[in-house]
């Protein structure tokens, strides 16, 4: 080997079983390091006979990590994770790091697939979410009757805080089991409802398994107005749901709500995949706190919200695939500043419902062209002890799509 050629990472699974557990290839890996990198647990499993330097993870780990693996380049070093290190493991991490080439995987059977075969559970069919490093509130998009999921727990109070999450939004009926150091010596099983759950702290190593039983949340845009808390600046359910069929998200997408009011559009564009990334742009302090307890109380923890005034409060914020503009379209620079900040393919969206606002988009559709809709809701009310059509404000749409 060269010296400017850095040596190959092996990255061996490992689970609760320990040594014995191991394959022969994973061993052989371990026995010919010159060091050993994993978490103190990890490490622990390791026989005596094990001659490698062990060298445990310091927290934070990823900060750490290049410079690690930089003073040990010219060494033989093997990587230990839990299972599969490609699932929700370490091993994303270090291909982003140093690239598929380098790195040499030898996964071992993940706690997912352990709890699956413990349950009966055919893994196809089954919702898999980490808590690891998101809040319990990012389940939620996930909880619907009849489902199944897989939750991989932060520590030993996670089968708790995810009972008492189902327990508070009328999912009390739902079966958690809580699958503990699986593989292990020390494995265990237990089930119960999530109302009344009384279990004592868990292993710290568990998986929590859960059999939802509940009311159901649409999994498609247009969530009913009721379930948001609003002031009133709200995109209406019906023209929400146009809204974001024209913002048309795409896994891993980012989008800017400029102006987002109530957070709806950023909400809903979140909950339609896991991956999809949003921020809010607000003016208003206490709508920015609104859309904030909205985002957490419809499971999409992670919405960025940005309080501040639209151009200025777009500075420095990362390029967005969509834009929303909901309120502000007739500020200063507002849409200038959103299509100068998408690449050519991105989409923005705006809608009016003034006279002075729809003029503005006629003007922009004037010139970028682009399609431009109007569109009229009429809900039905009482009239005296009769049912008549209550009309709302009609909404124009303007989207474009960047060149």
């Amino acid at each position: 080997m060269t010296p400017d050629v850095p040596v190959p990472i092996v990255v061996a699974g490992i689970g609760a079983d320990g040594w014995s557990g191991l394959g022969a290839a994973a061993r052989a890996a371990i026995e010919a390091a010159d060091v050993v990198f994993g978490s103190s647990r990890h490490l622990g499993l390791l026989p005596a006979s094990v001659a490698a330097t062990r060298i445990a993870w310091p927290s934070p780990l990823v900060p750490a990590l290049p410079g690690l693996l930089e003073a040990h380049r010219d060494r033989t070093v093997c990587v230990l994770a839990s299972g599969d290190p490609m699932y929700h493991g370490i091993g994303a991490t270090l291909v982003r790091l140093v690239g598929a080439d380098r790195l040499r995987v030898l996964p071992h059977p993940s706690s997912v697939s352990l709890a699956a075969a413990r349950l009966g559970w055919p893994l196809a069919a089954v919702d898999v979410h980490s808590l690891v490093h998101a809040p319990v509130a990012a389940l939620l998009p996930l909880v619907n009757p009849g489902r199944r999921i897989l939750v991989l727990s932060a520590g030993a109070d996670t089968p708790a805080e995810v009972a008492a999450l189902l327990a508070g939004r009328g999912f009390g009926d739902s079966s958690l089991t809580v699958l503990e150091q699986l593989g292990g010596p020390g494995e265990r099983i237990y089930t119960g409802a999530a109302a009344g759950w009384r279990q004592p702290p868990a292993d710290p190593l568990n998986v929590v398994a859960i059999h939802c039983a509940g009311p159901p949340t649409p999994v498609v845009p247009g969530l009913p107005d009721t379930l948001y808390e609003t002031d009133g600046q709200l995109t209406k359910r019906e023209i929400r749901a146009v809204t974001l069929a024209t913002l048309a998200p795409v896994p891993g997408e980012l989008l800017w709500d400029v102006g987002a009011g109530s957070g709806s559009i950023a909400i809903e564009w979140m909950r339609s995949h896991r991956c999809c990334r949003a921020i809010a742009i607000e003016p208003v302090p206490e709508r920015a706190a609104r859309i904030a307890r909205n985002a957490e109380s419809l499971g999409v923890p992670g919405l960025r919200v940005v309080a501040g005034r639209a151009p200025a409060a777009l500075a420095g914020l990362p390029t967005p695939a969509a834009v929303f503009v909901g309120g502000g379209v007739t500020g200063d620079g507002v849409l200038e500043t959103c299509l100068a900040a998408l690449a050519p393919g991105g989409r923005l969206v705006a809608n009016a419902v003034t006279l002075e606002s729809e003029a503005v988009l006629a003007s922009w559709y004037a010139k970028l062209g682009g399609e431009m809709t109007r569109i009229a809701v009429n809900r039905a009310a009482p009239v005296g002890g009769f049912t008549g059509w209550r009309a709302m404000m009609p909404v124009t749409i303007w989207s474009v799509v960047k060149r």
